[in-house]
Order: C-alpha cells, then structure tokens, then sequence
C-alpha cells in the first residue's frame, strides 16, 4: 500500500538577510593646517650685591686668679662649726610638713558657678540633694521641699549640669527630669556616668538614664507591697549579688532599708533583700537605756553612709539621734510583723554609739581611716567617731543652727566641710590647734538653708541651698594639698580613747 520514493532537493535562497545588511563606505577628512610659532622672552638685567657686619670686637677674657689671700685658713677655721650646724638642722624638726609646691596657688575661696533651674526656682522648690558623676564633669540636684509644703502632690524634678561645655548657661540645666512628687535624694552611678538613681517622697525609688531623651526612666519599684510607704532619705549604690554588678540601696523614714537589683531590660527593680530597725533589738550603750524604752517601735531613718574599707558595713542615723553601726550579713530576723513584704526583714544593727539630742541629718566615714567618722544634727555639732568607741573622740560647734550635711575632704585626711541651716559653708582642719574653722564660706543666701554638699574628684565644692540655687566652690590652696605628716595626725587621733 506505501511505498519508497526518492526526491530531488530544492534550495531557495532567502533574500530577507541581503536586504537588512547596511550599506558601509569609506570616507576621509581632514582639518585646516595647524600653524605654530615660537617666540623668547627675557628678564630685567640682574645684579648681584653683598654685605657684610663689622668685625666682632675681641673682648678681653678675663683672667682666673688663684683663691684671696686668706680666705683657705678663713675656711679651715669656720669648717666645724658649720658641720655642727649642719647636724643640729638635720635633726631638728621646724619645717616638718612644708612641701614646696611651684604651680599656681588658690589662696582663696571663690565661687565659679551658682547653678539653678528658673521654674523650680520660682515655685519656691528647695535642692534636697546633690551628686557628682564619676567624671567629676556633671553634677546632679534634686528639687523637693524641706520646711513645709504638700509634699506629696507638688511636682518636683532632678536636673544637671556639665561643667565641661564651653558655653555653659548656669540658669538652663543640661537635663531636666519630672517626677510626680519631690525628690528627696540622688546619687550617681560609680561606674556609668548616665545613672542616677533617686528616692522620692511617695516613697517610690527610681534610676534614670540622662543618655535616653526620650524616657530617662531606667528603672523602677512602681507602687508594689514592696515599695517604701515613707520619704526615701537616702539611695547608695552597693556590691549586688552577682560579681560585677551593682544595685541600690534606699532607706526611709520608716525603718525600712531595703536593697534592690537593677533590671534595665524589664524597666523595674526588684526587692532583694531588707532590713527593719526596731528598737528592741538595738544594741545598748551606757546611756541607752533611757532613749531605748521610749518612743515607738520602728527607729526613721534620716541618713545612711557607706564604709569605704568594709562592703559589709554600714552606718544609720536616726530621727531620735541615734547612731547604729549595722552589717549587710546580719541574719537575724527582724521583730517586726509581716507588711506584704516579698522577702524576710533582718535586724542590721550591731553597735550603738552614744545617742544625741535630735535627728542625725548627715554621717560620713573617713576616705582615710577605715574607724573614723563624722555626724552632724539638729544640735549644731559635729562628732568625730571611732566605729569602735561609743563616745565621741572629738566635738567642734559649727553652728548655733541646724546642721544638714557634712563631708570629709577627698583629698585632705584632717579636713571636712559641713553646711548649716544659716546658709554657711564652715570648713574645718583638725589639724590646727583652735577647734575653730579654718574657712567660713558665706553664700548670701539671705540666711536661708544650705542643706546638702557634695566634694567632686576634681576638688571642688557643691553645696545645694533653700532658695533653689547649686554654688560650686573653688577652695583655697590650704584646705586641698596635704601635708606631710596629716596621716600620721589622723592615726594618732583614732588611736585616742574617748573619755
């Protein structure tokens, strides 16, 4: 049905490539002749001149003549005698302590900044505290009320200011932080120099972080069983549980002193540990025991210090005048009822020292001596302790008034400095012989209160007072370079037994 079959091959050329190829030609061109030319320039004709000083005149050298007659018996005979004196001076000790110092000197006091916020100012808002940052550069206040007032509703704020700008404007803060109530107390992170953390009179406790714009609110208690039902009069930042971390330590009016972790994650600060003074469980001194069977059952707390030399050891002053020397390692229990607490209160008090006639405003350990310290009150003295004494080992009056806040001299061991409720900043140097002060410092605040200060690492001096202004002080020459014998005087006086 099918068969093969074979065909012949049929080509057809396409003519579709030939008809799209482009036509391509050869053309040349070429421009005008270009002309050139040359041409020689010359200077002015040149001349060379010279010149030449008069020759130096040869001055006479003078001649070395041998020794004047005389003078090598004059010598012999006076050798002696000035070896004599030689060694009586070398063991006399008239300029013991005198160090030359060649660079530029204070010899006074001088102002270089008064510091303040115009709208706290004007709403008659007091600086309750103050706080250098680790730098020295930036100093913290705290507006509150201290002499009357709605505390508790009267908005405050926390404001700061950088000393090291180049155009510094006293009177506008770097930072100004709001707060719902007044701020009681700040203080500075001793490592970040963005973190403060502050005590308010709610009895909240918050940190803020000056490097968030935004919302500087680091961390907080919140209004929790937990949180503080009195004024917060002090905030520390202490060793926290893990190594290398630091928390917060507040204490209120209330007794309580309680310590918190920082969680900057969640935004909050949790209750770690606490502790509740009770009286019946305070330590008693010879003079105690009057001051111990009256008055209520917690013991307020007014100020807090932290000693330098021992992490575990603390001192409390209190609204009666007591001073107590307490340790974070104290395990037992506070006699107190239980509050919603969310951890076991312990007793912290192990020492007391001799009580005084009324609230315990400012204490400070020595920077130079792990024993001493010094507490000021309501009594306008000021005690220098021994944690191991109970009675002072020296009074000195600084006021006729009331006594805020004291300080020891970061960099002098026999100086410290406290403010009065005159508005004086009294300095004092126990290494003179009149327990007088070395420097008065009057602000012209018009007699109101200075009632916080605060030495920087710089040496300077910050003093918060009453009429809302922060006055930074240069101090003089004489109250900032040690002398040479000032850690033997401060030993000497800590080894003294108190009468």
């Amino acid at each position: 049905m099918f068969t093969d079959e074979s065909l012949d091959v049929v080509g057809v050329q396409s003519s579709w490539k030939t008809s799209h190829q482009r036509a391509q030609e050869s053309k040349t061109c070429q421009t005008k002749p270009v002309r050139t030319a040359e041409a020689e320039a010359q200077v002015r004709s040149v001349r060379d001149c010279g010149a030449q000083t008069d020759p130096p005149e040869q001055l006479p050298q003078p001649q070395l003549t041998s020794d004047p007659p005389g003078l090598e018996d004059f010598l012999r005979r006076v050798e002696d005698v000035v070896i004599r004196e030689l060694v009586k001076n070398s063991k006399s000790h008239a300029f013991d302590g005198f160090e030359v110092n060649w660079a530029d000197q204070h010899q006074t006091v001088s102002c270089l900044y008064c510091l303040g916020h115009p709208d706290a100012q004007q709403r008659g808002l007091q600086v309750t505290s103050v706080s250098w940052n680790c730098t020295g550069s930036v100093i913290a206040c705290a507006y509150g009320r201290v002499d009357n007032g709605d505390w508790s509703t009267e908005r405050s704020c926390v404001c700061t200011w950088n000393l090291d700008r180049s155009r510094l404007n006293p009177k506008q803060p770097d930072t100004v932080i709001d707060t719902a109530t007044p701020v009681v107390c700040v203080s500075f992170h001793p490592l970040r120099p963005s973190l403060i953390a502050g005590g308010l009179y709610s009895g909240e406790v918050i940190v803020w972080d000056t490097s968030r714009t935004q919302d500087p609110v680091f961390a907080q208690t919140g209004m929790s069983p937990d949180t503080h039902r009195e004024p917060v009069y002090e905030v520390k930042w202490v060793p926290g549980i893990r190594r290398g971390e630091l928390a917060v330590l507040s204490a209120c009016s209330g007794g309580r002193i309680l310590l918190w972790s920082v969680d900057g994650v969640e935004g909050k600060l949790t209750l770690t540990s606490g502790y509740a003074l009770v009286r019946q469980q305070v330590p008693q001194s010879g003079s105690m025991s009057k001051l111990q069977t009256s008055g209520g059952t917690n013991i307020g707390v007014t100020s807090l210090t932290l000693s330098p030399w021992d992490t575990d050891t603390f001192l409390v002053g209190s609204e009666g005048g007591m001073v107590l020397k307490c340790s974070f390692s104290s395990q037992t229990v506070a006699a107190v009822p239980p509050d919603g607490e969310s951890v076991t209160l312990r007793s912290p008090a192990q020492f007391s020292f001799s009580p005084r006639g009324g609230p315990i405003h400012s204490l400070h350990f020595s920077p130079f001596h792990r024993n001493l310290f010094v507490s000021v009150g309501t009594d306008g003295l000021a005690y220098i302790h021994s944690i191991l004494q109970p009675r002072p080992l020296l009074t000195l009056r600084v006021s006729d008034s009331y006594v805020f806040g004291v300080r020891w001299s970061p960099v002098r061991p026999l100086v410290f400095a406290a403010v009065t409720g005159q508005g004086l900043v009294q300095v004092f140097d126990l290494g003179r012989r009149a327990l007088r002060p070395a420097a008065t410092i009057d602000q012209n605040t018009g007699g109101q209160p200075a009632y916080c200060l605060e030495f920087s690492p710089q040496q300077l001096l910050a003093v918060g007072n009453a009429e809302g202004s922060v006055k930074i002080w240069q101090l003089s020459a004489e109250l900032t370079e040690q002398g040479s014998r000032e850690s033997a005087v401060l030993e000497q006086l800590a080894n003294e037994v108190a009468e």
